[in-house]
């Protein structure tokens, strides 16, 4: 019996990469356009979407620009010290961000994770 090998692991969905391969064939400003995993708890903020858009060269900036497209989902991941909040872990591609300033490229993707608890 022949069994069929398993399809290899895509880094990406399908969506993205031919999102991201059209804005840098299309692209002629230097924006920087990643995008960006939304956990499932913030998702009532992006009318159900687990795939945004966000523009900025910092997590800083590409959570400013999610706010601007999504009033008030900046707050439930950062605090008023502009810190992340403790139940909230941020990865750029497969790096866990420890600050805000961390620097994002063309063709990274943000993840949002919210932790979860209950008892």
């Amino acid at each position: 019996m022949r069994v069929a090998p398993l399809p290899p692991q895509r880094e990406r969905s399908h969506e993205v990469r031919v999102r991201a391969a059209e804005l840098d064939m299309n692209s002629t400003d230097h924006t920087n356009i990643v995008a960006t995993r939304v956990a499932s708890p913030l998702r009532s903020y992006t009318d159900g979407r687990a795939i945004v858009e966000a523009e900025g060269v910092t997590v800083r900036d590409a959570l400013a620009d999610l706010d601007r497209r999504y009033p008030g989902m900046r707050f439930r991941m950062i605090d008023e010290q502009d810190r992340i909040r403790p139940h909230i872990r941020l990865y750029v591609n497969t790096d866990a961000v420890e600050r805000l300033d961390h620097p994002l490229g063309r063709g990274d993707t943000l993840h949002l994770i919210c932790a979860l608890s209950g008892g």
